[in-house]
């Protein structure tokens, strides 16, 4: 009897020793991966702030036009795009020191492929037109300015930006085309809204001359645009604003996905230039994406031996 006295009592008591113990583990990991998520958090959140607030990174490229004139100086284009001006990340002052920073790129021209303003869901600050134009109105570049309507242009003033703009010295062209130094800039109309019209602005190119570059916010015209015109240069797509960590992102807002959502693409004969652009979108944040400026020197082919 004493023998089984003495082993009633022991079992409960080590199974309970041993629950405790392993609670206490739980208890343990749990706090474990709490703290690893905490820290996961914060690298990301740290992350998410460089890359939306950094200064815009410059990617440079050489571009070999051969409507150039053999033995012409070669062209710097600066390309803008998705410039976003509103709260919280995209204020006049932030985009004016972008413009100091453009400037000391010393480009010939400076195009912008659109998106001036945004309406971000978390918008801190609405700008108005002068607000958001005045600062690119101390863009220096010999040959001009020149800008092509983006979606969110449109359906924030448009006619408001355009007389901003106007009142700056930039030159915004809409399905219409313009000469600049040694080079002839085709602007499309915004493609995302339904408002680029490509047979009217190569119809306005066929009156002037120059080495021919188009200009649009969406990259989507890409495949239709002839080869006559060997240089497109767009945005919108902001490089996926949110992208994975080893490249490519969610969602482009272009129907050919991934295919001319970044960067440069050589296809049939022809060059997409595509930027990430500078502001952000609906979020205002961006990660695994950086604001980028494309500086693209367009050289005339070499002297025949």
């Amino acid at each position: 009897h004493g023998y089984q006295e003495s082993g009633c009592g022991d079992v409960p008591r080590s199974l309970a020793a041993r629950s405790m113990t392993r609670k206490g583990e739980w208890r343990k990991a749990a706090g474990r991966i709490l703290a690893l998520a905490a820290l996961v958090a914060l690298a990301l959140g740290a992350k998410a702030w460089s890359d939306t607030m950094g200064d815009p990174q410059v990617l440079r490229a050489q571009f070999v036009h051969k409507a150039m004139p053999r033995g012409a100086a070669p062209v710097r284009i600066a390309l803008m795009s998705d410039i976003h001006v509103a709260g919280p990340d995209m204020t006049p002052a932030r985009l004016t020191r972008i413009v100091g920073q453009i400037n000391a790129l010393d480009p010939d021209i400076v195009l912008i492929a659109g998106d001036l303003v945004s309406d971000k869901f978390l918008s801190t600050r609405v700008y108005t037109p002068e607000e958001i134009v005045t600062p690119l109105g101390k863009l220096d570049a010999p040959l001009g300015v020149i800008a092509v309507p983006g979606n969110h242009d449109h359906w924030y003033d448009m006619p408001g930006l355009a007389g901003e703009l106007k009142r700056n010295g930039i030159t915004l062209l809409a399905n219409s085309a313009h000469a600049a130094g040694p080079l002839l800039i085709g602007g499309l109309d915004d493609d995302y809204t339904g408002r680029a019209d490509l047979a009217k602005t190569l119809a306005s190119m066929e009156s002037l001359e120059g080495a021919r570059v188009l200009l649009s916010h969406s990259p989507d015209p890409f495949p239709d645009v002839p080869n006559s015109v060997p240089l497109v240069l767009a945005g919108h797509t902001h490089c996926g604003q949110i992208g994975y960590p080893w490249g490519g992102s969610p969602a482009t807002m272009s129907d050919y996905g991934q295919r001319y959502a970044c960067g440069r693409v050589d296809e049939h004969g022809k060059s997409l230039f595509v930027g990430a652009g500078l502001g952000t979108s609906v979020l205002p944040m961006r990660l695994f994406t950086q604001a980028e400026v494309w500086l693209i020197t367009l050289v005339a082919p070499e002297p025949r031996q």
